[in-house]
């Protein structure tokens, strides 16, 4: 959540000649509600169903770079099919991530508009371990999308020619 997996996953793609699939413009277009309405009117539980249902029908394509919600990591079947492709965790600094997010938090189902930092501390704490399971971890600074996206591309040969190390490579943007 405020990453900027969108923004720099659409570069990404059109650096690598890839198409691009946003997790939750998907969901939005086949339930026809955002994504804040879908947890409002169906609950977390049945969102994270279609998020799943969603990410199987993406696993079954190629070329794609895809952005993911940042919960799909928490159910374990997810990682089967995130890691058919290579797993990117785009890491902001906190305090770059709470000035993404504050001008968002109404558009935000897991944000309370009062408490959004300690939502935000709770989210990160609770998925780190997660995201923890990522081939490649970019720590984000004040770099563009467009910086991001450059250093994600001169990132994967290393992953695609050691992938048992993939897991501990970590960058720090700059």
């Amino acid at each position: 959540m405020g990453s900027g997996k969108t923004t720099t996953g659409d570069l990404l793609a059109k650096k690598l000649g890839y198409n691009f699939i946003d997790t939750d413009v998907v969901i939005e277009k086949l339930v026809g509600s955002s994504i804040k309405q879908i947890f409002e009117k169906e609950g977390e539980e049945e969102f994270r169903k279609i998020e799943t249902e969603v990410l199987k029908s993406i696993g079954e394509r190629y070329s794609l770079v895809v952005a993911t919600g940042g919960g799909i990591v928490l159910k374990p079947e997810n990682w089967g099919i995130l890691h058919q492709g290579i797993v990117v965790w785009l890491n902001p600094q906190n305090n770059i991530l709470l000035k993404r997010l504050k001008s968002e938090i109404l558009k935000r189902p897991l944000l309370d508009k009062i408490n959004y930092q300690e939502n935000i501390s709770n989210l990160i704490i609770e998925r780190e371990p997660f995201y923890q399971e990522a081939d490649l971890r970019i720590i984000i600074n004040n770099e563009s999308p467009e910086e991001v996206a450059e250093i994600v591309l001169g990132k994967l040969p290393s992953i695609l020619t050691n992938p048992e190390d993939s897991n501990a490579l970590q960058t720090t943007a700059k």
